[in-house]
């Protein structure tokens, strides 16, 4: 590159592609599959469109998405027509769609999904609800407390180092056994199977986790595959299926035990922070001591001149210097394609209003944590509580009194003794 030659920002340079892109494809027809389908609230329509080798991103703005004749939904296979844009922001080019149509059938693949779910429903695997969705048929509970946990997923993928990280930091006594299989591909439904019949047969697992990180459906087949169903619904141990992202659904979450929407929430929701735990049974500890002992609050802390020819020359090359300019303001997509400016912008607000959702989402889960920590600790203040751990109160029978002590008695007293059920009379016949 010569010294005097400028290098483009990255912006110059997706701007430039993307210039290139919309000339070159601004009235195009394109077929394919829909997935990862998703109305934003904002009503602006979002999706990936694929056939067997390839898939290109969908943008369909509200205006256009309001004309539809049809609910759009994965699997499905549609036309749209429109242009090839590319969203400067992370360089992806896509497809801005101002109208779809329905193609004949559905995606191979989501029919196949749909004929294993109907036969397990058939078989009581699933059940089928009466609004037309589906849910477990079986739900057995996942231990509070796992001291050996299974995981079946490949040893390479990001997913185990996830699971392991997460699980070592918030509990590092558990027993983790990963038995490695391949997660996607041909075979790879038969390992799975036979990895949950092996873990299985070993025994003594609280639980096992059977999943892998997000993909396309094709990435996910292998656990919408029968083998996989039967030998998770045939565990002896209870299942969680982590299989893919929060909007990914499989054959396996629908009979497993537990449907986690992340490998990483499958590790959290097994094992809980030993922090919390320790912090917990301290606080518990210490009301007790305070209430049998009577310690006070206090004790218990620890807790830019020319010739004609001259001016000439500089006239003319201010006039191409205009030249260049008024070219290149012909070519500003902001005066030559305005409305692509405004698509564009719609596309960073529902960014932002997705990345808000998901803030608010996590800081709510903190929030119902603090609240299930805190009922646990009020529970522990129950004095019902102390008694059910094998004590008694002792109280005079005539005045009520709590007895603290022999010295609070004399032969002949008659007192009643409280348990966490019922209540007993005595008489005193020798105090020491």
């Amino acid at each position: 590159m010569a010294e005097s030659e400028k290098a483009l920002t990255v912006t110059e340079l997706n701007r430039g592609i993307k210039g290139v892109l919309s000339d070159e494809f601004d009235d195009i027809k394109v077929g394919g599959e829909l997935s990862n389908f998703l109305l934003h609230s904002s009503g602006h329509l979002y999706a990936s469109l694929k056939d067997e080798n390839s898939v290109i991103k969908l943008v369909m703005f509200k205006g256009a998405n309001l004309k539809l004749k049809f609910k759009p939904a994965n699997g499905m296979n549609v036309v749209v027509h429109g242009r090839v844009d590319v969203y400067e922001k992370s360089g992806q080019y896509q497809i801005i769609a101002d109208y779809m149509e329905e193609a004949d059938g559905r995606g191979v693949l989501q029919k196949k999904f749909e004929e294993l779910r109907d036969k397990l429903v058939e078989e009581g695997l699933i059940v089928k609800q009466s609004d037309g969705t589906h849910r477990r048929a079986r739900s057995r509970p996942i231990p509070s407390y796992p001291e050996k946990i299974g995981i079946i997923t490949s040893p390479t993928g990001a997913a185990i180092q996830d699971m392991l990280n997460i699980i070592n930091r918030r509990f590092s006594n558990v027993t983790v056994v990963l038995d490695p299989v391949k997660v996607q591909g041909d075979g790879a439904a038969e390992e799975i199977a036979a990895a949950v019949a092996r873990l299985n047969a070993l025994g003594g697992f609280d639980v096992l986790i059977v999943g892998r990180g997000g993909g396309s459906i094709e990435d996910l087949w292998a656990f919408n595959e029968e083998p996989v169903a039967r030998a998770i619904y045939g565990s002896k141990a209870p299942v969680i299926s982590a299989v893919g992202h929060e909007i990914d659904f499989t054959i396996a979450d629908f009979v497993a035990d537990l449907r986690a929407p992340t490998p990483s929430a499958a590790a959290e929701l097994v094992v809980k922070d030993k922090n919390d735990i320790a912090a917990v049974l301290e606080g518990i500890w210490a009301r007790l001591n305070q209430a049998l002992l009577g310690m006070t609050e206090k004790q218990g802390e620890r807790l830019s001149w020319l010739g004609k020819t001259g001016l000439a020359a500089a006239l003319k090359k201010t006039v191409e210097v205009y030249k260049e300019r008024l070219n290149s303001l012909r070519k500003n997509r902001v005066l030559f394609r305005p409305a692509e400016l405004i698509d564009e912008l719609r596309q960073e607000l529902d960014d932002l209003e997705q990345r808000e959702e998901k803030a608010y989402r996590h800081f709510m889960e903190l929030k119902r944590r603090e609240l299930i920590l805190a009922a646990s600790r009020l529970e522990g203040l129950n004095p019902l509580k102390i008694l059910e751990r094998g004590y008694s109160v002792t109280l005079n029978k005539l005045s009520g009194a709590i007895i603290r002590g022999s010295k609070d008695l004399k032969k002949g007293d008659t007192v009643e003794l409280r348990f966490a059920k019922g209540s007993a009379g005595a008489e005193i016949t020798e105090t020491k």
